[in-house]
């Protein structure tokens, strides 16, 4: 779409749509759209605090849903302030119901992408009809579903990878020394990915990430006593493993390779990364990746299978890598995926009326500068003005004299309007 957009995204306080929220803020704004971001994780260490007061859990309860009001009524704020076109919410976005009411009161457009698995995580069934638009990544009953409670507007989105984040990397030796190993995994230690990793002890298995407590077996294989990892952190490891497992997870212990739909984001980081992965195979990653884009697994025996035969054949995972990538470079990055939730959402937000051109008029060598910001912002030509001023005003740090001739020609210009 060529119409430039105010879009406010609303980021959980943690958890793992997080990063996706701030993957979909970069795709946003490298599609020349202005964009400001709710930093709901801001907000965490307050919230968190609440537990540690050792109430009852009534009073508990109490005391984190008035929190979660206040921080609901900072998002209004940043609404009224910033009057956006569309709200853009990610899974576990602190938006309360009178939230989404007010915003639907006041024809301010919302959209959540709900970037979890909705029989494990059930609490859309209450907020979905509240958003105007509803986008998902798994298709079967859930769109049905969401028609039956009042929902008639879902899309079906997966998941991408963001290619300033995920890319392949030339890893000093001393980084491939730390980061590397035959098999890898990065992610939490669920059930089914506890027992499944135990029959991949005889290789040299480097495990990364948090929940692994109590576990004795791996225990050896676990990297940085089961910290958090940082992103820049886990894409070198992607780059440095021969082979990366990419195993979903399951609450089933004992379906250790499950027969899910949705394809989780480590699925598109890796080929963005161009990192060879052995996946579990799901219902919907034949849409998103041909049979010989990427290598699949569909229990532990195809599993133990796989591992012996792309460590003996280095040129199969070079090909299949360069192919995944290929993919994801044409249909499966963040910038796509804002791209098509924008298009479907244009008759939600208001009419873009005609912009008085502005650019044009000014003399040329101002056009080149006022240009050169524009890039350096993240902003498409045909911006605002009003937009402009909006993006220079959220820089942090000392305004240059062309940020400072704006700013002024703004208040000037408000200061016309009124007496006119």
């Amino acid at each position: 779409m060529n119409d430039v957009r105010r879009i406010l995204v609303v980021l959980p306080m943690y958890g793992g749509s997080l990063p996706i929220g701030r993957y979909c803020s970069n795709a946003l704004r490298e599609l020349g759209h202005a964009v400001e971001v709710f930093e709901a994780p801001a907000f965490y260490g307050s919230f968190a605090a609440l537990k540690e007061l050792h109430v009852g859990t009534d009073r508990l309860d109490y005391l984190e849903n008035s929190f979660l009001q206040v921080v609901s009524q900072a998002i209004l704020a940043k609404v009224e302030f910033f009057a956006p076109d569309l709200v853009l919410a990610l899974a576990q976005a602190p938006l309360s119901l009178q939230a989404l009411k007010r915003l639907r009161r006041d024809q301010v457009a919302t959209a959540m992408w709900f970037v979890e698995d909705y029989e494990v995580f059930t609490y859309w069934q209450t907020f979905a009809p509240y958003y105007d638009l509803f986008a998902i990544i798994q298709k079967g009953a859930f769109p049905e579903q969401l028609g039956q409670i009042g929902q008639q507007n879902s899309l079906y989105l997966p998941l991408a990878a963001d290619l300033s984040v995920h890319k392949p990397l030339a890893l000093s030796p001393v980084e491939q020394k730390e980061f590397g190993s035959t098999l890898s995994f990065v992610g939490a230690g669920y059930p089914n990915r506890r027992l499944a990793f135990r029959q991949l002890a005889r290789y040299d298995l480097r495990l990364w990430g948090n929940d692994w407590d109590g576990e004795s077996v791996l225990a050896s294989r676990l990297q940085r006593q089961g910290q958090r990892i940082a992103t820049e952190d886990v894409v070198k490891i992607f780059n440095a493993a021969t082979i990366n497992i990419n195993l979903h997870s399951s609450v089933r212990p004992q379906v250790l390779v499950g027969d899910g739909d949705f394809v989780n984001p480590r699925t598109f980081e890796l080929a963005a990364c161009g990192a060879f992965q052995l996946v579990d195979k799901r219902t919907l990653l034949g849409e998103l990746f041909a049979d010989n884009e990427i290598a699949t697994f569909t229990d532990m025996d195809s599993l133990l299978q796989a591992v012996d035969w792309y460590l003996a054949h280095p040129q199969e995972r070079e090909e299949i890598t360069r192919k995944s990538r290929g993919r994801i470079l044409a249909e499966h990055t963040y910038v796509h995926r804002m791209q098509t939730l924008l298009e479907y959402a244009r008759p939600l937000m208001p009419q873009v009326e005609g912009q008085e051109p502005w650019l044009g008029d000014l003399p040329e060598n101002l056009q080149q500068d006022v240009q050169s910001l524009l890039t350096r912002l993240g902003l498409s030509s045909n911006v605002s003005f009003d937009d402009l001023v909006w993006a220079v005003r959220s820089q942090e740090g000392k305004l240059d004299r062309l940020e400072t001739m704006i700013l002024f020609l703004d208040e000037w210009k408000k200061q016309y309007e009124r007496k006119s």
